[in-house]
């Protein structure tokens, strides 16, 4: 009786930790699926992850959980292991700052590099941080990368685009183009145990993959100099092969994740390469945009046969040109903020408008901006005047839900995370319960 109860005590034992394992595993998943860990959130398509709690509406009113004081700076916070991340400018140096996500009780800062200035005012850091793990990500606007750990701020490794490759000093100059004018913006991504950098080194290192965890150079590529948009990682046109997708100045191109290999290009170019979009992925069709270009749609597809990736433009139109507000695309159409300060729903595949709403942004159509966020069947806006706008997802018609002020003038993609939504604007920094 003993023996078979000491076996039924094994495979019982071996079961309880096998089910608490997956366990584990799932609460794993589900805490880092309700973070936004990055730049647009956990994939950088502004989707809210499936499964997060999201309001049906806005308030009337919105009292902040908690508010403070920030300095100078365009890049937006994140959220992740509950803190919030976020960079500004600081006794003249661009630094990071760690919080607790509930109170905004500051835990740390760092400084990542000296303060940037252009003829933007005002100055300040403007790429957002990424988090991984147990480690966070800063890259200053002069191209200063640095890893540091997420627990107290401590270095881990460091590299410049400037010093240890040749990228070319930022400026507002002359004929600079891309991030060598306004500074570096892209925010990096992290693939498994890569980070990809758009550095901007126009002999060979355009593009780098550097090693998470140690920094080493893991590869490099082409000779295109950084744009202002960020690297996308996703698969095209249904082939196993994970591609970074990259706007440069030279144009948009797409390369091997794993090697570096260009896989196909296509050519855009502007005056200023103010590519500051980030790439939008429907099906096998990248859409990106500048002011100067307007709106492209990329078709990438796959010859098997001759093994062989080409790129060609399927639609193009100055009607939705976008000077550096992302578009979010739902099923098959996307919505972005269009050159009249209008906010609009077309159709990715072919470039059909569906409609178009006026009222949104009254600033100057050149420097509006709007950031969207994908919440299930809704969207919500933040306009650059300071208000929260939910409306449908829809391309019947541009159907308003709700709205309210939240905060003042701002350049700000919001971070969400367990229904609480935080942002900034000119002057400070806040997290607003957005559930009942």
């Amino acid at each position: 009786m003993t023996k078979h109860f000491n076996n039924f005590s094994k495979r019982g034992w071996l079961a309880f930790l096998a089910f608490n394992a997956c366990f584990l595993v799932l609460l794993g998943a589900t805490c880092f699926a309700a973070d936004w860990p990055a730049w647009r959130g956990p994939q950088r398509d502004g989707h809210v992850p499936p499964g997060s709690a999201v309001p049906k509406s806005l308030p009337s009113e919105l009292q902040p959980v908690w508010r403070i004081k920030v300095g100078d700076g365009f890049a937006s916070p994140i959220v992740a292991g509950g803190k919030v991340f976020y960079l500004d400018t600081q006794e003249n140096k661009e630094m990071l700052h760690a919080l607790e996500r509930d109170t905004g009780h500051e835990l740390w800062r760092a400084p990542i590099d000296d303060a940037f200035k252009d003829f933007q005012s005002p100055a300040g850091p403007r790429c957002t941080p990424l988090v991984d793990g147990d480690r966070v990500y800063a890259l200053s606007c002069k191209g200063e990368l640095r890893c540091l750990a997420v627990a107290d701020g401590k270095p881990q490794w460091r590299v410049s685009f400037t010093k240890d490759f040749h990228a070319e000093v930022p400026a507002e100059r002359g004929m600079m183009q891309g991030a060598h004018r306004h500074g570096n913006t892209g925010s990096p991504w992290v693939e498994d145990q890569r980070l990809i950098a758009f550095v901007g080194d126009t002999n060979g290192a355009g593009i780098v993959c550097f090693d998470k965890r140690s920094g080493a150079v893991l590869w490099k590529s082409q000779n295109d100099r950084a744009g202002n948009a960020p690297p996308v990682v996703s698969r095209i046109a249904g082939d196993k092969t994970r591609q970074v997708i990259a706007f440069t100045v030279e144009g948009l191109i797409g390369l091997d994740v794993k090697s570096g290999e260009l896989l196909w290009r296509m050519p855009l170019f502007s005056t200023y390469g103010r590519h500051v979009t980030t790439p939008v992925i429907v099906g096998n069709i990248i859409l990106v945009a500048s002011h100067e270009r307007g709106m492209v749609g990329v078709e990438v597809t796959l010859d098997s046969a001759a093994k062989k990736w080409n790129a060609r433009i399927k639609w193009d139109s100055k009607a939705f040109t976008m000077n550096f507000s992302s578009p979010v695309a739902v099923g098959e159409y996307l919505y972005g903020l269009g050159p009249d300060k209008n906010i609009f729903c077309v159709e990715a595949n072919t470039g059909k408008p569906m409609w178009s709403k006026q009222g949104y942004t009254p600033k100057v159509a050149e420097n509006s901006h709007a950031a969207l966020l994908v919440m299930g069947k809704n969207l919500l806006l933040l306009t650059d005047t300071g208000e929260l706008v939910f409306f449908a997802a829809t391309p019947a018609e541009f159907k308003e839900l709700s709205r309210v002020q939240v905060c003042g003038a701002n350049w700000c993609n919001p971070a969400y995370a367990d229904g609480k939504l935080f942002l900034r604007d000119a002057h400070e920094l806040m997290c607003l319960n957005l559930l009942p």
